[in-house]
């Protein structure tokens, strides 16, 4: 993984003590909360509903031992006890003091982490595939792009002040696993004619006006990559509204241009950017390309892995994928337990997962856009053993991308700008499917809940996405149907009225029933949707 230079760490250690300097000023009271506002923003820290809210960065989200064992640390000494891991690969503490939040900073450092760029209308973290580096079917490691852009976009000053927040995604493969074509810039890592390149999707995202992204160019070399990438952003920066935040977005921008005159735009300015001479080398990729260089793996590793034991088997067939190096696998930990908060980890949980990743994965984890963790370097030999661990610990769950692997916002327990509480929800429907037995033969179902319109929760993505809402005063719940954040990408519909807190709990049930009723074989929810249409889910729905 990517280790900071002399210059990365001057550049985070400099920030620590600019935003230690502004912090004191406000708690004296030598500066308003209208001035500290846009400093605090600048360094991720937000004003929530009880108390400050801190989100680190977690670069496409892959972290060392070290570094998974400071947030721990940073979980028990200035929060209460806990994290939340994101959707942007990120880590959010929801409980922090003003006069705490330098110290943390320095913290972060200390394991070359830091929180800035985290918020506010600039290039936030650049995300990719949890997989990046180990899966069978990439064409390549995207995460040394996206490494190029992180040093690229940090601090850039043209883009600072964008019209709104920005965020991109970079995987090479043709399974989409970050939900790439629902980023502002999408990257897909694709190769032609034996040469590495990209195709570049733009104009994505969900929110108030749900969009995925067109394909801009079919195929851009690394060589270009940071031009192009730039000329597209120069055209956002140049004509996208200020006046409306809700309509600040690029989204809104390449629809309201139409996707060819943006795209010729694009192309002028690159163009332009071309004799500009702002590429890196290709030796700067390359240097940044040996830090993710394959570990030395073991050679002559067993295949077999012992099944005997039932619980173990169910969570090797469901949370174990396939390693692209013989005698190795992919260990998904999930942080969705029956009940427990979608996303939430304990400071002992996380310090456990530190440890686990340096005995078992090489020293490497990375955070996934749903919100678990994965262990990418595990010798099949040591499966067990790691089960046993995560099981005591209760990160043992064998429900990855089953219907109670929820994406959930923090919702109205947290945020300020929610409407309704998600956190409840997704309790009572993963308690519900775990109690009912449903849960096994429903299989792949991605389900996904926001508490506002700013979809947080990734819900216009979900085959079932929830929307909490404010109906007079008194919370209510969308159902959504039909979503996909996959190389499949679409948007999910709402099926009609909404919801309490129950009623939506209830309506999933009747939704997965008759999914298990009308399925033909082999479908997924998300197959038979599209087959049968809305009508007989909204019949059975609504009745």
């Amino acid at each position: 993984m990517y280790r900071y230079d002399n210059y990365d760490q001057a550049m985070v250690d400099a920030r620590v003590e600019e935003f230690r300097d502004q912090a004191r000023r406000r708690l004296a009271g030598e500066m308003t909360e209208d001035q500290f506002k846009p400093l605090r923003l600048m360094n991720g820290l937000y004003l929530q509903l009880h108390a400050y809210m801190l989100r680190v960065a977690i670069p496409y989200g892959t972290l060392s031992g070290p570094q998974m064992r400071m947030l721990g640390q940073i979980a028990r000494k200035y929060d209460k006890g806990y994290g939340h891991f994101t959707t942007r690969q990120n880590i959010q503490y929801n409980w922090i003091k003003l006069e705490d939040a330098a110290d943390i900073l320095a913290d972060l450092a200390s394991v070359e982490m830091h929180a800035i760029q985290t918020s506010g209308n600039c290039i936030r973290n650049i995300s990719s595939d949890q997989y990046a580096g180990v899966a069978a079917d990439e064409v390549t490691d995207p995460r040394p792009w996206a490494e190029l852009l992180r040093q690229w976009s940090s601090f850039h000053p043209e883009f600072s002040y964008l019209p709104r927040k920005f965020k991109i995604a970079v995987i090479a493969s043709a399974q989409d696993r970050a939900a790439m074509r629902l980023h502002d810039i999408g990257l897909e890592l694709v190769k032609k004619d034996g040469v590495i390149g990209a195709k570049v999707f733009a104009g994505g995202g969900m929110g108030r006006t749900p969009m995925v992204a067109p394909e801009i160019r079919d195929f851009v070399t690394e060589d270009e990559i940071i031009a192009y990438v730039e000329a597209c952003l120069r055209v956002y920066n140049r004509y996208g509204r200020r006046d409306n935040k809700y309509k600040a977005r690029i989204k809104i921008l390449v629809h309201e241009l139409g996707v060819e005159e943006y795209r010729r735009q694009v192309e002028e300015e690159f163009a332009h950017m071309k004799t500009l001479g702002i590429d890196p080398p290709v030796a700067e990729l390359d240097r940044i390309r040996s830090y993710f260089a394959d570990p030395a793996y073991e050679s002559g590793l067993s295949e077999e892995v012992n099944r005997s034991d039932p619980d173990f088997a169910l969570w090797l067939d469901r949370n174990v994928v396939a390693h692209k190096q013989p005698g190795y696998a992919i260990a998904n930990i999930s942080l969705k337990p029956v009940g427990g908060i979608p996303g939430d980890a304990t400071a002992e949980q996380i310090e456990l997962m530190a440890d686990l990743a340096e005995r078992y994965s090489l020293d490497e984890l990375r955070v996934t856009h749903a919100q678990n963790i994965v262990l990418p370097y595990v010798r099949k030999a040591d499966l067990y053993a790691l089960w046993k661990e995560l099981d005591e610990a209760g990160l043992g769950a064998a429900n990855l991308d089953r219907i109670s692997d929820i994406i959930a916002c923090p919702g109205l327990d947290y945020c300020s700008l929610a409407n309704a509480r998600s956190i409840p929800v997704a309790q009572k429907i993963a308690t519900r499917f775990a109690g009912n037995g449903k849960e096994a033969a429903i299989g792949e179902m991605k389900l996904k809940i926001s508490g506002c319109i700013n979809a947080c929760g990734h819900h216009h993505a979900g085959h079932i996405g929830i929307l909490g809402v404010d109906r007079k005063g008194t919370e209510n719940y969308q159902l959504l149907l039909g979503g996909s954040g996959a190389e499949d990408c679409s948007l999910g519909q709402i099926t009609g009225p909404g919801f309490d807190e129950n009623g939506i709990v209830d309506a999933v049930e009747r939704v997965t029933d008759l999914y298990l009723a009308q399925r033909s074989e082999g479908e997924r929810f998300l197959d038979t949707y599209r087959r049968l249409g809305m009508a007989p889910f909204k019949e059975a729905i609504y009745g």
